[in-house]
């Protein structure tokens, strides 16, 4: 046979002693965020209509997996919705709690689907529950049948602003944070702001954690309105029962998605391993694992932050005025600067090394310049670590050598 290579569109072949073949192929990915305030309010049609790609009709049927928290809540509002609308819902509730979120979960939802008799094509799984809850139901439907579509409804702050507007999901495996996952883009994610009424403070915060993050690596202006409004609307749980209170609220939600979402477009399967988004993932993955059940999602999340710009202020990237800014939101915001995990420093030591193995044998880690910018280091040493952490346990114990240090205020309080 003669040799060569013969190429045809995302092909190439190659003819000679020994034939090999080459695919190459694009996944066209495309999914919705829509916002509607009082979802499953009866005379509501943005959840039939609003994503041009999962309609619902008369007659249909869906399954849907609730956290089981929300279902003691909302679960009537729910199935009476989908009555008034002629639509035959499944409810399932599940608990979903990241102490439970785990494989065992996930067949839980994949016995659901089956049970249900799921037609992939034309009947996607709805999850309305926080980011846990639609982590699992999203693994679950990109097992089944090798992909399902699903619709996400988060009911967490967190939910709303990280976990509903990605394309990530997963669990966790043994002392890894979701250490089994796929990339899965939900259908639509459908984001009802009412639902926050119902959640502690602890848990509002929870979620102003993953805006903070983004405000201090690319938006001083949405770290300012944080700064000026934050510990407010926090306290009326993202409502808007003013007109003042509305106007922060909303662009506050607004510009936290729309910065997040510019982020992860053009790198949704991670191809480029700098990413910004990543800021406060460094540590506390093992810090939150560790803490179990003692830290939420965004409280490790902000304890990384604050162990980070302390490590930039070390390094002269964060003034300390700067510096006493940040600490001084996290704290109006609800947020702890400190948890006793970090006095090991085998702790951060093993965090450090277990991001330097998932991000290919660098540590890419993302650090603050001043409020609102960032760069990537791939110098930190253990030193620098302890001295960081040293420095942020006398500013969290009211003893930093910069002004205005506060003790910070009971979480969920």
């Amino acid at each position: 046979m003669r040799s060569g290579t013969v190429f045809t569109q995302g092909l190439r072949h190659g003819v000679g002693e020994s034939p090999y073949w080459t695919v190459e192929a694009v996944r066209q990915v495309r999914y919705h965020v829509v916002s509607s305030e009082g979802l499953f309010d009866p005379g509501n049609t943005a959840l039939l209509t609003g994503c041009p790609d999962a309609p619902m009709y008369p007659g249909d049927r869906r399954l849907v997996v609730m956290d089981q928290n929300v279902d003691a809540l909302y679960g009537g509002d729910v199935r009476s919705y989908f009555t008034a609308h002629g639509i035959d819902a499944t409810v399932v509730p599940l608990r979903a709690d990241e102490a439970v979120k785990q494989w065992d979960a996930v067949a839980r939802v994949v016995d659901a689907m089956n049970d249900f008799g799921i037609d992939r094509r034309r009947e996607p799984v709805l999850a309305v529950g926080g980011g846990v809850l639609t982590d699992i139901v999203g693994f679950a439907a990109s097992l089944y049948r090798r992909g399902t579509p699903y619709i996400r409804i988060p009911t967490t702050l967190i939910g709303l602003v990280d976990a509903g507007v990605g394309v990530k999901t997963g669990v966790n495996y043994e002392r890894g944070k979701n250490r089994l996952g796929t990339y899965a883009p939900a259908t639509a994610t459908f984001l009802d702001r009412s639902f926050l009424r119902s959640l502690s403070l602890r848990h509002i915060s929870n979620g102003l954690a993953e805006i903070l993050k983004m405000a201090l690596i690319r938006s001083e202006a949405l770290f300012g309105l944080l700064e000026s409004r934050g510990a407010a609307v926090r306290a009326d749980r993202l409502q808007g029962t003013t007109e003042d209170l509305a106007r922060a609220a909303d662009a506050i939600i607004a510009e936290s998605i729309h910065l997040m979402l510019e982020e992860l477009q053009p790198n949704l399967w991670e191809s480029a391993l700098e990413r910004c988004v990543d800021y406060g993932h460094t540590f506390s993955p093992t810090l939150e694992m560790h803490a179990l059940p003692a830290l939420l999602h965004g409280e490790a999340v902000v304890i990384d932050m604050a162990l980070t710009t302390a490590l930039a202020t070390l390094r002269g990237d964060v003034s300390e005025a700067q510096a006493d800014r940040v600490y001084h939101v996290i704290q109006a915001l609800g947020l702890p600067l400190w948890n006793d995990v970090l006095e090991d420093p085998a702790l951060l030591d093993e965090a450090l090394r277990d991001t330097v193995r998932h991000r290919d044998g660098q540590q890419r880690l993302p650090l603050p310049i001043g409020i609102g910018r960032h760069h990537f280091v791939n110098d930190v040493t253990p030193a620098e670590l302890r001295d960081a952490a040293r420095l942020l346990g006398e500013r969290a114990r009211g003893y930093a050598p910069w002004a205005g240090a506060l003790v910070p205020e009971q979480v969920g309080a």
